[in-house]
This record gives C-alpha cells, structure tokens and sequence, in this order.
C-alpha cells in the first residue's frame, strides 16, 4: 500500500509570532516604511487579518474614532437617512 503524502506546508498559528516581531511590524507600518501587504510578504504572515488585528493591539491610531477615507456617494448618503 502506498504511504499518505505528507504536508507541504506547515500551518501557523498566531502563536508562532514573538512580540518583538509584531512590535516590530507595528512599527514600521505606524511609520510608513511599509504597508501592510508588503509587511506580510517580506515577515511570510498568512493573513492580513493577523497584522490589522496587531495594529489594533499594539499600535497608536485610534480605531474606535476614525473618520471614513473616501467621500461617500450620494446614494449612501440617501441610505443613512
């Protein structure tokens, strides 16, 4: 009988990161040497979700109070009212 093939790949978990390194992330997001796209590629993070939630964490910006980036169209202006 032929044997299972083995995982390619190895499955991180959130646990897998120190915290100097999300520290780290964090930092060099805050200060715009980086975006978060090119943060995962170069530290080999799985999902965007996973830094988004470190900036929340660890990070400075207010995410409770923040102001939407784009205008909003007339037709989701009309929606709120």
């Amino acid at each position: 009988m032929k044997e299972p093939l083995k995982m390619l790949y190895v499955k991180r978990t959130q646990k897998d990161y120190s915290l100097s390194l999300k520290l780290q992330i964090v930092k060099e997001i805050e200060a715009g040497k980086l975006g978060i796209t090119e943060c995962r590629k170069k530290y080999a993070i799985q999902s965007r979700s996973t830094i988004i939630n470190w900036l929340r964490k660890y990070g400075n910006f207010d995410w409770d109070n923040q102001t939407p980036m784009l205008p909003k169209n007339p037709i989701q202006i009309i929606g709120q009212k």
